[in-house]
């Protein structure tokens, strides 16, 4: 082969080599893109103030509705499911959600819980439509799909779910959008009650009814170059983060999540739920995503940054990711 031949035939194929091992750059850089979440870990969890309490409300169908369209609020359907959720045999469902997948509980049973033994009357044209405003917990962690059927084959009812942040969620409710909610925030659901949008069900106490609950967990990366995992407790793991000014994923958004997590932080840091006066210093560490738990999980794993979440949405998120 003729020298210049030769040459160009070495170029050719060292253009070739190059170009096989920039694309194989490109697609390791895109899988470890799309599987980030599997970095993520549970760093900190079990403190008594991440306990996450879940409570179902009725709404009043005599509420002051924040629209002029009519509303028709299922009264019928509400009870019936609100009365389903708290049979002995609904109550084992919901305990039994994860055992099999994830080993363990993701949701407990409020030991103080009314536990009713009652009738649940069948659908009928007119009650057969349930609106349910719920928060993405309990609805991105698959317990609605979980339990739902068993309601609906059973007695032949549809709930049609729609799931949000807790804020957003009573908001739909406050504009006559829902039947009832079932949400995870104790201070706005008491809100919610004192405004005149609840009204008690026959054979409760009181119009919220909290009936189980999980625990949120400090999410962050394995490195936790925080070294939060050998905090005391979940307000020194917060504080290890802010000092050392490591990223942060706020769900921002006035969720149950977005509540909680506020509470956490240094009351001198100046977090709060209004994301519009959140101090500018804080700004190059702590994001305020506004977006809801499955979004901002994927924005901590790929900022490799520290997030709270609830733990039944992290371990079903990290195991759909992991198929």
């Amino acid at each position: 082969m003729p020298p210049i031949v030769e040459r160009r035939g070495k170029m050719k194929k060292t253009l070739s080599i190059a170009l096989i091992l920039a694309l194989l750059v490109i697609c390791v850089t895109a899988f470890t893109a799309c599987t980030g979440n599997d970095e993520l870990t549970i760093l900190f969890e079990q403190d008594d103030d991440l306990k996450n309490t879940y409570s179902v409300i009725a709404v009043n169908p005599d509420a002051p509705f924040d629209t002029t369209n009519e509303v028709n609020i299922n009264k019928e359907g509400a009870d019936a499911f609100i009365n389903w959720l708290s049979l002995k045999s609904t109550r084992e469902l919901i305990a039994s959600f994860g055992v099999e997948s994830h080993g363990e509980k993701l949701f407990y049973l409020q030991e103080d819980a009314t536990v009713k033994d009652v009738e649940i009357p069948q659908a009928t044209s007119d009650t057969k439509e349930i609106a349910l405003s719920t928060t993405t917990s309990v609805n991105d962690s698959g317990l609605m799909a979980f339990i739902l059927p068993a309601f609906e084959k059973t007695y032949g009812y549809k709930v049609n779910v729609a799931s949000a942040g807790t804020g957003a969620a009573i908001k739909a409710a406050e504009m006559g959008n829902a039947d009832l909610i079932l949400v995870h925030s104790k201070a706005s659901e008491e809100a919610f009650v004192n405004a005149g949008f609840a009204r008690k069900v026959a054979g409760f106490s009181a119009e919220r009814i909290s009936f189980m609950y999980n625990y949120f967990v400090l999410v962050g990366p394995k490195a936790d170059p925080a070294n939060v995992e050998q905090s005391a407790n979940i307000k020194e793991a917060f504080a290890a983060i802010a000092d050392a000014k490591l990223t942060f994923i706020s769900r921002g958004d006035k969720s149950g999540t977005h509540n909680a997590e506020v509470k956490l932080w240094d009351k001198e840091l100046g977090i709060t739920n209004d994301v519009s006066a959140l101090p500018e210093e804080i700004k190059d560490w702590y994001i305020s995503a506004g977006q809801g738990m499955g979004a901002c999980l994927n924005m901590a794993a790929e900022k490799q940054g520290y997030i709270l979440s609830d733990k039944a949405t992290f371990l079903t998120y990290k195991k759909n990711l992991a198929k």
